[in-house]
């Protein structure tokens, strides 16, 4: 073999070891951020090639075509995922293009408290900025659909915690809530006591819903589903507040006064009208919808606020009126009803 093919040879097997060591330092190069990291976020359709340009010029990376070649020999290229991901300053390009594949998107949430109404869940999933907001028409239309028609679906999303990526729309978090809260009504219901004296399964709904506005401590749930399951059974109205003041909608100003209570005009009057309101004055929380399928079973009929967030149950209206002269004619100078039900008396 001559000398000329010789160093040929080793001029050859200097170019290819010095490109390996290239393309192993493009692919374990660590990025250069921030010590707390980075969010990238990756549009569909986008390009691994217009990805690691974009990481190039913001200086994250160096030889980003490099980076390519080997990421497209892998074939990652084909398998980034959209959306937004959290990057670790100490990650290598690899490591980030691999989670990049995997499609490991940062996770967002919402609460939806329980008792509060449609509309205040609404207004705080469109608070979210990482939500996207369906347009009126269509937010309408969704929720007429998943009311099956009624004119609300008031009470049908099941109050919880839930999870999302950034792009979703409130409408993808109210499904996931609605579909929820059929599945639980629809477990509790096949399970029911057949005594109970309620006919369908969103007259359950709509009691629990009662149930979570008059509730301010969790273990008295079971206490005032009885209270409120004995009056319908015996033919007694509910009179209960929380049904009054959703019928006032906008003009209750925290103060409820006798003339709204004999105002026959408000179809959610429980002191005028007889049996549950047309609708859900609330989302009720599973543990609301659990205490009307299991009630306590005692025989008390009447509550009232003590004034530290708990009531006091009677049996009898002459044992209720005493409770009220005890805990309504001299209120304590922190008085309270409970965090939900501004009013105490029924």
């Amino acid at each position: 073999m001559g000398r000329p093919l010789i160093a040929l040879i080793g001029a050859l097997s200097l170019v290819g070891a010095m490109t390996a060591y290239v393309l192993y330092a493009s692919w374990q190069q660590p990025l250069k951020l921030q010590p707390e990291g980075a969010v990238l976020t990756i549009r569909p359709g986008e390009s691994l090639h217009h990805v690691l340009r974009g990481l190039a010029n913001q200086g994250w990376i160096t030889r980003a075509r490099w980076v390519g070649v080997i990421a497209q020999g892998f074939g990652l290229d084909k398998q980034i995922k959209a959306g937004e991901f959290f990057i670790e300053s100490q990650m290598t390009v690899s490591e980030l293009l691999m989670r990049l594949a995997k499609g490991e998107v940062l996770q967002y949430s919402v609460t939806l408290p329980e008792g509060i109404t449609l509309r205040e869940a609404l207004s705080l999933l469109h608070g979210h900025d990482k939500l996207t907001q369906t347009a009126p028409a269509a937010l309408a239309l969704s929720l007429r659909e998943m009311s099956a028609g009624a004119d609300t679906a008031e009470g049908w999303f099941l109050p919880e915690t839930w999870s999302f990526t950034a792009g979703d729309r409130d409408v993808d978090i109210l499904m996931r809530s609605h579909d929820a809260m059929q599945r639980l009504l629809a477990q509790l219901w096949a399970e029911r006591d057949l005594r109970m004296p309620l006919q369908s399964p969103y007259e359950a709904l709509t009691l629990a819903s009662i149930v979570e506005k008059e509730t301010g401590v969790p273990d008295e749930r079971q206490q005032i589903a009885g209270v409120f399951l004995r009056r319908l059974a015996k033919g007694m109205r509910l009179q209960t507040d929380p049904t009054v003041i959703y019928g006032l909608g906008d003009q209750y100003d925290g103060n409820l006064r006798r003339v709204h209570l004999r105002d026959r005009t408000n179809i959610y009057n429980t002191y005028a009208i007889s049996g549950l309101p047309p609708t859900p004055i609330a989302l009720p929380g599973e543990a609301a919808l659990r205490a009307v399928f299991s009630p306590d079973r005692s025989d008390t009929l009447y509550f009232v606020a003590k004034g530290d967030g708990t009531h006091a149950f009677s049996q009898s209206l002459a044992e209720h009126e005493q409770a009220v002269r005890r805990y309504q004619l001299s209120r304590r100078a922190d008085y309270q009803s409970s965090p939900q039900a501004p009013s105490p008396q029924h």
